[in-house]
């Protein structure tokens, strides 16, 4: 029985402590997902990995066939996903690179992304809760297996979802501070809704690889963001290691227990 999907973001397009049993493609109403479904081992459970921009990192966040990859993951018959994103840290204890945030809340800045399950072609309008979109009972388990593998995690931040490719402006960034946002990135919704009205469970590992526009002197540069994306991404492996057994030993009453 798989225990966990786990999505890639940004430095995460394979899973190095994952030992891979077999790969899947997948095939969905709503076309293909970004790649194969690739099944393995981990920390002793089942899990599932989908790597959110492609094998080859090829898939900007735009274009992320949201719907198709949420649904093949259901396909699976796995209830619990865990999304590893990419941000850039908005306010001040949220700046450090490398530092890891469990998200509880989000603010969604993209637009024209097909974003809900529920379109016109519906004869009944659905309406989906989403006052807590995350899953309390996984960012729970997250936050105890960072814990038990000496890992510090920032336990509650808001996340700013915007449209990219390209990075914010300083002023756009101190929009969404005043918005109340802690970080930006732009690949957390309609990730995140979709989950909802698919009910799943749904939580974020985000990894701050940089700090936003105007945060600091000078332009975002790159080759900072690659160094921190793999600090960032191995402190990630671990907390995996230790969260995903504690998530298999969950009760799986609701959405959001």
């Amino acid at each position: 029985m798989i225990t966990v999907a786990i999505i890639g973001g940004s430095g995460l397009t394979n899973l190095k402590n994952l030992r891979i049993t077999r790969r899947e493609v997948v095939r969905t109403p709503y076309g293909e997902p970004s790649a194969p479904m690739v099944h393995g081992e981990l920390a002793g459970q089942q899990v599932v990995f989908l790597p959110r921009h492609g094998a080859g990192h090829t898939i900007p966040p735009h274009d992320v066939n949201y719907r198709a990859n949420l649904w093949a993951i259901r396909q699976t018959g796995v209830s619990k996903v865990i999304a590893v994103n990419a941000v850039g840290g908005i306010t001040p204890d949220y700046l450090e690179p490398g530092s890891l945030v469990i998200p509880d809340q989000i603010v969604d800045y993209t637009w024209g992304r097909a974003h809900t399950f529920f379109g016109s072609e519906h004869k009944q309008v659905t309406h989906v809760d989403f006052t807590e979109p995350y899953s309390e009972l996984l960012r729970k388990a997250l936050i105890a297996g960072a814990s038990s593998a000496g890992l510090a995690v920032r336990a509650r931040g808001t996340y700013a979802a915007t449209q990219g490719p390209r990075f914010e402006s300083a002023a756009e960034i101190l929009r969404l501070e005043r918005d109340g946002c802690d970080i930006v990135g732009m690949t957390g919704m309609p990730e995140a809704s979709l989950a909802r009205e698919l009910e799943l469970y749904y939580a974020s590992i985000s990894v701050v690889v940089n700090p936003a526009a105007g945060k600091v002197q000078g332009t975002i540069e790159l080759k900072d963001i690659e160094q921190y994306l793999q600090s960032g991404m191995t402190k990630v492996r671990t907390l995996l290691e230790h969260a995903i057994p504690r998530i298999a030993q969950t009760a799986s009453s609701a959405v959001t227990v």
